[in-house]
């Protein structure tokens, strides 16, 4: 009878025990949370937004956000563009749900392209080593010799801009990240017990990698894949706002920022909402990274 009431209780208390447990790591409770709505945002995007996001209406041109009503009674400001407008009457707050659409899609493809690649050469090199090992090496010395946002500018303005151009170019350029950790850790791997049983067992290599030595590593793999989802929402943003990224009409954020760089004086929400959109964002990324590595090492030391 005893042994049936402790079962459940240690259960509970288990349960109980988990939650503060994740709780304490506060970078990726807030992080996860602006993350979380970011992309609810962008996913319900058609409910949460009354206004077309390509249309445009020459008339309600430069109409300021609500709190210019609020505050200065501006008798333009009102619920019909909660965010304002901008040079082409487009609504300011449809276009900046839309646009987070755009910048997740870029960040999300970018590190899936470049991770794939990243992780492949480096857990090649962390366990054949030798020539495999001086292979990667050089490529991963010849990549950091290429400076990215040049590389990218280059190859954007001779093959022409477009969302797959600069998704295609980003994820080929940042993924020497991912190859020297999984480099790392897969050398520190390969010496492990577990391993050395699958090899015994007559495992084959493709085996060994995927199901016993990846799995094992997917936390820092995890980390570094926020970290290159947070660089490659900043060079899309860049590169949309030196004219060679995403193009028009697409709501992009870097796109609206250098839309509104001209009216930075006489309108400035114009420029400072998108800023504000991709600070958050790229916030929360970073705040997300943060909290997972530091509950890697928290079950590490565990």
């Amino acid at each position: 009878m005893t042994a049936t009431l402790t079962g459940p209780t240690d259960a509970v208390a288990a349960r109980r025990w988990r939650l503060p447990a994740a709780l304490r790591h506060g970078s990726l409770v807030i992080g996860g949370t602006i993350l979380l709505l970011i992309v609810a945002a962008a996913l319900f995007a058609p409910l949460i937004t009354w206004h077309d996001p390509y249309a445009q209406n020459i008339v309600a041109r430069r109409v300021p956000p609500i709190w210019y009503g609020w505050f200065w009674d501006h008798p333009k400001a009102t619920w019909t563009h909660p965010l304002g407008t901008d040079k082409l009457g487009r609504d300011y707050w449809t276009r900046l749900v839309y646009g987070a659409r755009i910048s997740l899609l870029i960040g999300t493809a970018t590190t899936i392209m470049s991770g794939l690649i990243g992780t492949t050469l480096g857990m090649a090199a962390g366990y054949f080593g030798r020539k495999v090992d001086l292979v990667v090496s050089f490529l991963v010395t010849t990549r950091l010799a290429m400076p990215v946002v040049l590389v990218a500018l280059a190859v954007v303005a001779k093959q022409g801009s477009s969302l797959v151009v600069v998704i295609l170019v980003l994820g080929s350029l940042l993924w020497d990240r991912f190859a020297v950790v999984m480099r790392s850790v897969t050398q520190q791997a390969r010496s492990r017990d577990y391993v050395t049983a699958a090899q015994a067992l007559g495992c084959s290599t493709p085996r060994i990698l995927i199901g016993e030595i990846l799995p094992n590593v997917a936390n820092p793999l995890i980390v570094i894949a926020t970290v290159e989802m947070a660089n490659a929402i900043l060079f899309e943003a860049a590169l949309s706002f030196l004219g060679l990224g995403v193009q028009p009409p697409l709501p992009s954020w870097g796109l609206m920022l250098a839309e509104a760089k001209e009216d930075i004086f006489f309108s400035p929400w114009m420029i400072t909402i998108p800023g504000l959109g991709l600070f958050a964002l790229i916030l929360a990324i970073n705040l997300v990274g943060d909290g997972l590595r530091d509950a890697s090492v928290s079950r590490g030391r565990a």
